[in-house]
């Protein structure tokens, strides 16, 4: 199922299969310096795809370190600073040359940017030589604008570092991005406008369209299509431009290539989300990943970003370790106001399979499925034209349940307890994930077509995701 891209419609028939997930604390990066000579050190276009994780920190998505004799500080780059303000800027002797810094926070850890950033020293204009475009729309409300000189070097193109998804400075690597990145697009001697890489579509969304121009000398174009961990063409930074600037790949594998792209939207789990119970645990691998300690009586909640009202719908959650591990769908809101655990509210406004395979919901606990052992995995089939939702483990779906039984619910959670009342309220209704202990420990790997564990066997809903256990007909990532 393909999701809108900030709130819009799919793109007209260009489609971006693949993207790149960085984690933090992994210390992924891509890296390269090139051999030959650029086209331009004046003139240059920089154009991207990305989606947040994590915010508040300083993050670098690129930074090229040329580490001249007797400038080792010299350096430019593009970062998400710790305010969530997008700043491009050039460092020279340790003095900053040029730079841009929004006003506008990047703040939206489901959605998708387009950044173009287009370079022309030679214009006679300053705020001709350097333009931010974001989403389509030349950014022109600045914290700080300090342009470059008529003429200046951009170091952007030269035999010189650059790094992808981190930063680098003074023999350290600083700033690891945590987030997804594609269509990651770099022309050497051409300063272009964004409409070359995309357009408004009928809703008045900025969506992407493929780029036929040229790359110049050490231009590249990385469409993470690949898995390997070699800097060639078959390699996860492969260059796909014609010039062969193959990146270097460090800790980064095969499962951080994902569908989660632009044109395709999955969902993760949303760290922004806040109740009042507790907050406890960490994210991890792009939002896919949430992880709870015994320290602290670590404990709460993961929501998905994205709540749904109609369709149906299939998720995977792998637990590498129970300990209290549970699983459920319910209204964020609802549950977020809460001052104790959802469970024993009632209404509880939702519903969640414990660990031991009871339905828990409305201050009751009922028999259901079997209890979870370390590394299952949980299915779960939503169908919300019918109100009906279905839980499995391992490939099975548990009280002989049927999703494609309809209005029937041949063995869904609804029908065991005689109430489907929490799915037909109206509002949307989102996968949720909720550690309940406060001396184990309790992981969840989820897994909305875009799973940060490997997958053994690969299914799709007919199109899209990467799924251990084939979803049920009529059901979508």
């Amino acid at each position: 199922m393909v999701f809108p891209v900030v709130g819009g419609n799919e793109s007209k028939g260009y489609e971006i299969s693949n993207s790149l997930r960085f984690n933090d604390n992994d210390s992924a990066r891509l890296s390269i310096t090139p051999s030959t000579t650029q086209t331009s050190n004046k003139i240059g276009t920089l154009s991207y795809w990305v989606k947040r994780s994590t915010l508040g920190t300083a993050q670098f998505p690129w930074h090229f370190y040329p580490n001249r004799s007797g400038h080792s500080n010299d350096r430019t780059f593009q970062a998400f600073d710790t305010s969530d303000r997008l700043t491009h800027e050039r460092i020279y002797t340790g003095s900053t040359q040029f730079r841009l810094r929004t006003n506008r926070l990047f703040r939206d850890v489901g959605a998708w940017y387009h950044i173009v950033l287009a370079i022309d020293t030679t214009q006679s204009t300053a705020s001709n030589r350097m333009k931010l475009y974001v989403n389509g729309v030349q950014e022109t409300n600045f914290e700080t604008a300090t342009y470059p000189s008529q003429n200046d070097d951009i170091d952007i193109f030269e035999q010189i570092m650059l790094t992808i998804g981190v930063g680098y400075s003074e023999g350290s690597y600083t700033g690891y991005f945590d987030g997804y990145l594609t269509e990651f697009h770099a022309i050497d001697g051409q300063q272009l406008a964004q409409t070359d890489f995309g357009e408004f579509d009928d809703n008045g969304v900025w969506i992407p369209i493929k780029y036929t121009g040229t790359y110049g000398n050490n231009g590249f174009y990385l469409e993470f299509k690949q898995t390997g961990t070699s800097q060639n063409s078959s390699g996860i930074g492969a260059d796909t431009s014609g010039n062969d600037n193959h990146f270097a790949v460090s800790n980064l594998a095969a499962t951080d290539i994902t569908e989660d792209t632009c044109t395709n939207n999955f969902a993760t789990l949303n760290p922004l989300f806040r109740s009042n119970f507790d907050n406890d645990g960490t994210y991890a691998e792009g939002n896919c990943e949430r992880d709870f300690t015994s320290a602290n009586s670590d404990r709460g909640y993961g929501f998905a970003s994205f709540g749904v009202t109609s369709g149906k719908w299939y998720w995977e959650v792998k637990i590498p370790t129970v300990a209290r591990a549970n699983t459920g769908i319910g209204d964020a809101t609802a549950i977020a106001g809460f001052s104790g655990v959802m469970y024993d509210q009632n209404p509880s406004k939702g519903f969640m399979v414990n660990y031991n395979g009871q339905i828990e919901e409305n201050a009751t606990a009922t028999s259901y499925a079997s209890s979870l052992s370390d590394n299952d995995i949980v299915m779960w089939a939503l169908d919300m034209d019918n109100h009906r939702a279905y839980y499995g483990i391992n490939g099975t779906w548990q009280d002989s349940g049927d999703p494609t039984s309809g209005s029937t619910g041949t063995g869904d959670v609804t029908t065991q307890i005689s109430d489907q009342s929490h799915l037909n309220t109206g509002e949307p209704m989102f996968p949720f994930c909720f550690d309940a202990s406060t001396s184990g420990e309790s992981n969840f790997k989820w897994n909305f077509g875009n799973a940060p564990f490997s997958i053994s066997s690969g299914n799709t809903d007919g199109k899209y995701g990467n799924f251990e256990y084939a979803p049920p007909s009529g059901y979508y990532a």
